[in-house]
């Protein structure tokens, strides 16, 4: 583009920086649209994080080459606008599914999430993924229940460590039960007992005991 009007060279400097911040871009045909249904459709895609711009084809042009987005070329035929998203890339993308499938006039061409270049099948691929919301909800779902599994387990812990230990307490008490103060076996103290010298008046008297009409035999 030789010697360019001033104003060109900042839409192609706009278009530049916002493929380059945007999350996801989306290039669509609308062909035949009126002005209230590109309205329509604005406000629908701005619900869902999209801008819906309309450009010339050989501004566009020369910002993707400039960004080196070379296999965007073949896409920018026809009126070309650019749906430009900074949040959801799922929904915008469902977004334009449905209008398109109300206004034919729209066609949906490809466009670019993150650094990979979409066709127009892998952008209607997109559009059938689940929302962000719903992604979160499940990544959270997901999170949740092994934390809820790993806090029941942090809480039988010591509950069954208070068991445990009931039961080797038990356990032990039966093995070696404490003997009551007094109350000593009779064995026990008998063994612990001394014992007496026998005297010979005891033996006389166990003599008398054994012979007591005195009918001992003498040698």
């Amino acid at each position: 583009m030789d010697n360019p009007r001033p104003e060109k060279v900042a839409v192609v400097d706009e278009v530049r920086m916002r493929l380059d911040e945007s999350d996801a871009v989306i290039l669509t045909e609308y062909r035949g649209l009126k002005v209230k249904d590109l309205a329509a459709l604005r406000r629908e895609l701005r619900k869902n994080g999209g801008d819906y711009k309309v450009y010339k084809n050989t501004l566009v042009r020369l910002a993707t080459r400039a960004l080196g987005l070379h296999e965007l070329d073949g896409m920018l035929e026809g009126p070309t606008a650019v749906a430009f998203v900074n949040g959801d890339a799922a929904a915008v993308a469902k977004a334009l599914r449905d209008y398109s499938r109300v206004n034919q006039m729209l066609v949906i061409k490809g466009g670019v999430l993150g650094d990979k270049i979409l066709d127009a099948a892998g952008t209607a691929a997109l559009a059938e993924l689940p929302s962000r919301e719903v992604l979160l909800a499940r990544f959270a779902g997901g999170l949740a229940a092994p934390l809820q599994q790993f806090a029941s387990l942090l809480q039988a812990l010591p509950r069954n460590l208070a068991y445990g230990l009931a039961a080797l307490r038990d356990k032990l008490g039966e093995e070696a039960e404490p003997v009551p103060a007094g109350e000593a076996p009779a064995a026990a103290v008998a063994a612990a007992a001394p014992e007496e010298p026998v005297t010979t008046v005891q033996v006389a008297a166990q003599e008398s005991a054994e012979d007591p009409a005195g009918e001992t035999a003498t040698s």
